[in-house]
């Protein structure tokens, strides 16, 4: 049997990657859609690319994650970014082609790549 420290620390671990995946954290969420849909349409490719890109330029502060149906099969594979105090972008029809632009513009230098996207709204 575990010690009480041990279970604790357990706990505790649990939880910090809950707070990653529910995107309670203060960093930056890039989310695939890989149910069937996703996955018939490439996304599984697009995913390692975002994983790939994030470890190539060290991004300590973004989440690359899975889930679901988003909702909108006919624009797979669809990849949603969330940052702490802005508007969710939804990205359509992602290829891994595309991904290096969308990490450079958007994750890094905060420019979503609207000819991409879907419902985005530019501030200026």
């Amino acid at each position: 049997m575990k010690s009480l420290e041990e279970l604790l620390a357990i706990r505790d671990k649990a939880k910090a990657a809950m707070t990653d995946r529910e995107g309670t954290g203060d960093g930056i969420r890039v989310v695939v859609g890989m149910a069937t849909c996703g996955i018939a349409a490439g996304a599984r490719p697009v995913l390692n690319a975002f994983v790939d890109e994030v470890a190539k330029r060290n991004l300590k502060n973004v989440t690359v994650a899975q889930t679901g149906c988003i909702g909108m099969c006919q624009y797979e594979p669809i990849v949603e970014v969330f940052e702490p105090g802005k508007d969710k972008v939804t990205y359509v029809q992602v290829s891994p082609e595309k991904v290096a632009e969308i990490v450079a513009s958007h994750i890094v230098n905060g420019n979503p790549v609207v000819e991409y996207t879907v419902g985005a709204v530019v501030k200026e």
